[in-house]
């Protein structure tokens, strides 16, 4: 089967739909709680136990590691990587085209 190519790229689309800001965040987000479930499974925490040691109530845990939401402090992100014994790191970089 061959598709014919129709338009620019996803990206224009996205942007074109005014939906390009809220699909990277989402799509960030996804990354960052993924990274966080993974450390915890290898390191055996528990959401109670990150919660305790991030001195905060186990909702805030839920709430960062919900996917379907980008709302995210840094300093809850910034906390969650510390006491996993990790940091964070985050960049302004160019628009790919």
């Amino acid at each position: 089967m061959n598709i014919q190519h129709i338009g620019s790229s996803f990206n224009d689309f996205l942007v074109e739909e005014d939906l390009l800001e809220s699909v990277t965040a989402l799509a960030l987000k996804r990354v960052v709680v993924w990274q966080i479930e993974q450390e915890m499974a290898s390191q055996r925490i528990t959401k109670t136990t990150l919660a305790k040691k991030m001195n905060v109530n186990i909702s805030e845990i839920n709430e960062l590691l919900n996917v379907n939401t980008t709302s995210l402090t840094l300093i809850t992100l910034v906390s969650a990587a510390t006491v996993l014994g990790k940091s964070i790191r985050m960049e302004l970089v160019e628009e790919s085209s």
